[in-house]
């Protein structure tokens, strides 16, 4: 038995990692074999996340909360999982979907396991991406929509948090409350709804 580690990812700075943090140490993932990135899903060039890779070993097992947390772009996180199940042996285990779990001598063995593991993955990592790119689009969408009404964005006033589309979309998705929304972006309530209400989100 290898080597379980947990990887942990969130957006910004601000986000709160307890839940992600919880549903690791639940699946005995010691501390100190937590890897930590505030930082985009955007690509793999992310330091904690390297750091692991280079340090697990054939038979470790990764843990993630969510396929989302390894990345959100779909050619990648294809690629960097079979870098690591097929290249270095290393397990890998999503916590909130069973079936992406390699431990399983089963999905090796299986072949129609296996095929239906890697269509769940291609389907959960396409959507990942869709929604990255769909926060984004939206977002630009929003704020030429409140410029062509005469909306002024910048100063005077607070200009609007780089991730404020994609904390509004979990908001509103009841990932997040609204005073965790209020916590990440580091505005107030006021704020918060009025540029809501002005980039139609």
């Amino acid at each position: 038995m290898g080597t379980k580690y947990g990887y942990i990812r969130v957006s910004s700075a601000d986000q709160n990692i307890e839940r992600q943090e919880d549903a690791l140490r639940r699946v005995g993932i010691l501390e100190n074999n937590l890897f930590i990135d505030k930082q985009s899903g955007k690509d793999f060039s992310r330091p904690a996340y390297q750091r692991l890779v280079n340090k697990c070993l054939e038979g470790d097992v990764i843990f993630i909360d969510s396929i989302d947390r390894l990345g959100r772009n779909y050619q990648e996180i294809l690629g960097e999982w079979r870098i690591l199940t097929k290249e270095k042996q290393v397990d890998i285990v999503v916590l909130d979907m069973p079936i992406l779990d390699t431990r399983s001598t089963l999905a090796k063995e299986d072949l129609t396991k296996t095929f239906v593991a890697d269509l769940v993955l291609q389907i959960l990592s396409y959507v990942a991406e869709k929604e990255r790119q769909d926060i984004r689009r939206r977002q630009v969408q929003g704020i030429a929509a409140a410029k062509a009404r005469g909306v002024k964005f910048g100063n005077p006033g607070i200009p609007i948090p780089e991730n404020f589309t994609e904390v509004v979309s979990s908001w509103r998705s009841k990932k997040i409350t609204l005073n965790e929304a209020l916590s990440i972006l580091g505005v107030s309530r006021s704020y918060f709804y009025d540029k809501v209400k002005k980039l139609c989100l």
